[in-house]
């Protein structure tokens, strides 16, 4: 059996407590394997009648933190270098989030995606679905899910 590298490590982030948690872990993951923090922001495609199979970001938005509203974005990269991760990229993209973090993990050799989940359950879960679920279900690498509760303790 193989040993498990963790040298590039997915993060999709929405700025949310659960969120800080699973960065807080892939900070600490990427700090003991000397890895790279990737940190993915999703921005919803709501409102448009453009099918969402036929968005694609073009690699020079994707790649352009200049925008005010990328302020966060920034501040959780040095937040991770902070908590010692050696290397973070950031990346952003449009689109519905369990399909794009499945995408770019398909198209790029991540060993591993820590992901925050909000626990939804009952009626919001079976309305708004669960990203966790869906990238579990379809990630080409392991999943790290980070609740609530864990997140509480990683010091979010």
């Amino acid at each position: 059996m193989a040993a498990l590298e963790l040298r590039r490590i997915l993060c999709p982030v929405d700025f949310s407590d659960a969120s800080s948690g699973a960065l807080r872990a892939a900070a600490s993951l990427a700090a003991r394997f000397g890895g790279t923090v990737t940190l993915l922001h999703i921005d919803a495609a709501r409102g448009s009648s453009i099918p969402e199979a036929m968005l694609e970001t073009p690699p020079e938005v994707a790649n352009d933190f200049s925008a005010p509203a990328d302020r966060p974005l920034l501040e959780w990269k040095a937040l991770a270098e902070r908590l010692g991760a050696p290397s973070v990229e950031l990346r952003r993209s449009v689109g519905r989030p369990e399909q794009e973090i499945v995408a770019l993990a398909k198209r790029e050799p991540f060993d591993l995606i820590v992901l925050g989940t909000h626990g939804r359950g009952g009626i919001s879960h079976f309305v708004v679905g669960s990203v966790a679920e869906e990238v579990v279900r379809h990630a080409p690498c392991p999943v790290l899910t980070i609740g609530g509760e864990a997140a509480k303790r990683l010091g979010s």
